[in-house]
């Protein structure tokens, strides 16, 4: 009865659809079933909000959706790290220079377009006007001020102790002291006359004396936050990197462990991509079951949300796209096409740093970025390009000054400008490391910082939609230095004035390109031009080292 069945159903399915069909699952079938999990846990969240489950529920019924989280911030220390040093001891040291030089500027640049289209956008919309505060708030005291952020901001680049650094960084706290001053030269006395109760007409004196206000200073002190210090180990990696490939051959077995371990990460992520869909479920339904009203915040915050949408959405599907075909003349939207897996992943979990290995995955698999450009891009994208930060840091910033009926002349919205980009290359990877360095903007003009409490209930659905635009501008930022660079890292392959080929069997691979092997080599070749010399030494291979 199957085999007829089967038989009826291949009769009637013609040859071309079969085929059609399980290429397209083959191609994007992980694609489709992430966004049918996006829309799937959106739908079970709002469904589940009316059980109004316990606190307890929700966070057995967020558990898959956790390990997804933790899963993927387990890759980024290895990836990182491999992914730098290997990349970069590959390298010349003037094609790596070079291609630094070009990335970091471009970010810059880049980020401070979307904080102009951010502020534009919010200067002509005007979503604070019309909005009321709340009738109470919590008094968040002193903040850090920009210059010591700025300085926290140097400090994570050098970490004084590099394991502390995988998960902690830097960061100064003030700490109040209350000093109480001298009653005697600080002291007022009043005498007031009360009207007596029994006889109106009569009054008796009432001697009050005013006790002064304490003298609050606040002092200096160094602290640490959790969550791991990116940029320091950006900083040591690069840096190890480079001196890798100068070391030449000494530095051959550490590069071979970076490019082994490198390998290792993308297979496990290979192997993770099928729990994802599963875990995205969750994830998202978990993040609704926590949400307030939703009616109320649209209400509220409905234009303020609107706003932010329209400022990523010009930069990322107009502007991005604009500066990715004027570099490299071809079709930015069929690029982007390649990247859909990386972009849902980033809706889902709102980490720039956690989708990482995802991007490289889609960057080295669907768009065909060179392997070495991709593992120096993406990992300083990944920590210093916030566009979509950068964005709705100044969004936010001058929608509270207009809630405030505040208005900011020309020299603040410089500041604004200038501030936003500078906080946001400090923001980390994580979920709303954003309101963090809201801090830094708002306190730069003046604007009072316990009014981050207006848009902290909306932060956590426009936290995702702008990490979806920092991995976009890190992946089309891979793919513009691939093409602006494709001639320097041809001219390294073709004039290098040293490779290994390593011979094993009846094959000969060159040794950056050696695959996992487990068998001993036979000989060893040094190509040195068009001189070919004989090693007779034992080589380094991945399994090897």
């Amino acid at each position: 009865m199957m085999e007829g069945l089967k038989k009826s159903l291949n009769n009637m399915v013609s040859v071309k659809i079969r085929e059609y069909v399980k290429d397209y699952c083959k191609r994007n079938g992980l694609l489709t079933l992430s966004v049918f999990a996006v829309v799937t846990g959106c739908v079970l969240g709002f469904v589940l909000r009316s059980l109004n489950l316990s606190t307890q529920a929700k966070i057995y019924f967020s558990f898959p959706g956790e390990l997804l989280m933790r899963m993927l911030k387990m890759l980024i220390l290895p990836l990182i790290t491999s992914s730098l040093m290997s990349g970069l001891s590959a390298m010349d040291t003037k094609a790596s220079g070079r291609l630094g030089v070009l990335t970091i500027t471009y970010y810059l640049w880049t980020t401070f377009i979307a904080v102009i289209v951010g502020i534009v956008l919010v200067l002509i919309i005007h979503p604070g006007t019309g909005s009321e505060k709340d009738g109470h708030h919590a008094s968040s005291g002193p903040v850090m001020t920009s210059a010591d952020a700025l300085l926290d901001l140097i400090r994570n680049m050098i970490p004084s102790n590099l394991i502390e650094a995988t998960f902690q960084q830097y960061r100064t706290d003030l700490v109040p002291i209350v000093q109480n001053s001298d009653i005697k030269e600080s002291q007022a006395n009043y005498v007031y006359v009360m009207p007596d109760y029994h006889n109106p007409r009569l009054g008796h004196p009432v001697f009050l004396e005013i006790t002064p206000a304490p003298d609050i200073k606040y002092k200096i002190v160094p602290s640490t936050s959790k969550g791991m210090n990116v940029l320091g180990i950006v900083i040591f990696s690069a840096t190890m990197g480079l001196l890798l490939g100068k070391m030449g051959e000494r530095g051959a077995p550490l590069v071979n462990v970076c490019q082994c371990i490198n390998e290792c990460v993308m297979k496990i992520i290979n192997a993770a991509m099928w729990y994802f869909p599963f875990g995205i479920v969750f994830l998202v339904a978990g993040k609704i079951l926590d949400m307030h009203d939703p009616a109320h915040l649209g209400e509220k915050l409905g234009m303020y949300f609107i706003t932010v949408l329209s400022g990523l959405f010009v930069h990322g599907l107009i502007l991005l796209p604009l500066f990715y075909f004027f570099f490299t003349r071809k079709n930015p939207f069929s690029y982007i096409r390649g990247l859909l897996q990386a972009l849902v992943i980033a809706l889902a979990t709102s980490s720039s740093s956690a989708t990482l290995p995802i991007t490289m995955k889609c960057l080295l698999e669907n768009c065909g970025v060179d392997r070495q450009i991709a593992r120096f891009v993406l990992p300083v994208g990944a920590t210093i390009n916030m566009d979509g930060t950068a964005l709705y840091e100044a969004v936010a910033a001058i929608f509270i000054a207009q809630v405030n009926e505040y208005d900011l002349d020309f020299g603040q919205l410089v500041t604004i400008s200038i501030t936003a980009t500078a906080a946001s290359i400090g923001a980390a990877g994580i979920p709303q490391a954003g309101l963090v360095t809201m801090v830094i903007v708002l306190t730069s003009v003046g604007l009072p910082p316990a009014d981050i409490s207006l848009i902290v209930a909306i932060d956590w659905v426009l936290d995702r939609f702008r990490t979806m635009i920092n991995v976009l501008g890190d992946a089309l930022a891979a793919g513009i230095m691939a093409h602006i660079c494709k001639k320097d890292f041809e001219r390294d392959t073709v004039y290098s004035h040293r490779d290994t080929v390593i011979s094993f069997g009846n094959q000969s691979v060159a040794l950056s390109d050696a695959p996992l092997i487990a068998h001993r080599c036979d000989y060893v070749f040094e190509v040195d031009g068009d001189n070919v010399l004989e090693r007779p030494v034992p080589c380094y291979n991945l399994c090897q080292v």
